[in-house]
């Protein structure tokens, strides 16, 4: 498939793409940032119910503090990987005509010099005041319950949504997906909602979709576009697709 046929909907060579990005786990992987869930259901030796969801936070809140604390300071320590630079330098050249949606808490994307970027899973360089609900950015631990900028109060916790909570942006994010010309999704296997249902939406809509993975999804919708490989490999190429495209 050449790029022009991926790009634009319209055919029209002088109209600018919108373009959609959704990127998972597998974009910061080949950063060396751990991903979520591996195949026994564990995050970093963790069971999911004890260190992402509400009730492991209420049962046990320094468990929960320390371990997110260790994944902060373990981010600091990577930097953006090729797919991540040259999503930014997507943007570079389209301007607020690309949105990039992300699962991800790291701040990788930010770092490789993305602005227009939601983090709708939340982000380790923010805390959540569960007083006064301020989202204060935070680069410090949190075990010690420092108090919030904002109230005072001694209660913040990791700006990470948990298993049962809601994600951050969906209205902005569905707006997105809808308006947009092509949807690519990046490093996810698309199985979580809201997520899985962006590829069918964009799709109903008459978007051009594509999947850049490790090994293909199994998406309920089929992908326009396919392709199967390290995220550093494969999204530089589709960037430089996108871009030469009449």
């Amino acid at each position: 498939m050449d790029a022009g046929a991926l790009v634009l909907r319209a055919g029209n060579g002088s109209v600018t793409p919108r373009i959609v990005v959704l990127t998972g786990a597998g974009i910061s992987a080949e950063s060396g940032v751990a991903t979520f869930r591996d195949a026994g259901g564990l995050w970093e030796g963790h069971s999911v119910e004890v260190v992402a969801t509400p009730e492991g936070f209420a049962r046990d809140p320094d468990t929960v503090l320390r371990f997110y604390d260790e994944r902060r300071r373990a981010v600091a320590s990577v930097s953006p990987n090729p797919a991540h630079h040259a999503l930014a330098r997507l943007e570079s050249a389209l301007g607020d005509d690309l949105l990039v949606v992300t699962q991800n808490v790291d701040d990788l994307h930010e770092r490789a010099g993305t602005r227009n970027l939601v983090h709708m899973h939340g982000e380790l360089a923010r805390a959540l005041c569960t007083a006064c609900a301020s989202r204060p950015e935070w680069s410090t631990d949190l075990l010690d319950r420092p108090a919030c900028p904002r109230c005072g109060e001694r209660t913040l916790r990791p700006d990470v949504v948990w298993f049962g909570e809601m994600p951050y942006d969906l209205d902005r994010i569905e707006e997105a997906v809808i308006a947009c010309d092509v949807f690519a999704s990046i490093g996810t296997s698309g199985e979580v909602y809201p997520a899985a249902g962006y590829v069918a939406l964009a799709a109903a809509f008459g978007a051009r979709t594509v999947e850049l993975n490790l090994v293909p999804s199994d998406s309920a919708v089929p992908f326009d576009d396919v392709r199967a490989g390290p995220a550093s490999a494969l999204v530089p190429d589709w960037v430089d697709e996108v871009l030469c495209a009449p």
